[in-house]
């Protein structure tokens, strides 16, 4: 699975673990829904706790934000030519 499709996959995972825990489930209840769900993706019940306690706290957005730092290697032709030659 590519980082983006893992990015986009943790993004409506959150959303429906916020989902969930709006509506007053517990983590384990959101954690066994998941399993039966998604079966292989589903977070542990670990990660699924923690994300349900930073949401309540309400600092740990459903969207990943953009992370300083290096972006992201882009290789060209035209930039693989001129360091082949």
């Amino acid at each position: 699975m590519s980082r983006d499709a893992r990015d986009l996959n943790n993004m409506k995972t959150r959303a429906v673990i916020n989902f969930f825990s709006l509506q007053g489930k517990a983590p384990k209840e959101i954690h066994d829904i998941l399993i039966e769900t998604i079966e292989e993706q589903a977070p542990s019940y670990a990660t699924v706790k923690n994300w349900v306690a930073q949401l309540n706290r309400g600092d740990f957005p459903t969207c990943d934000v953009p992370r300083p730092g290096r972006p992201k290697a882009v290789t060209i032709p035209e930039l693989l030519i001129k360091f082949m030659s």
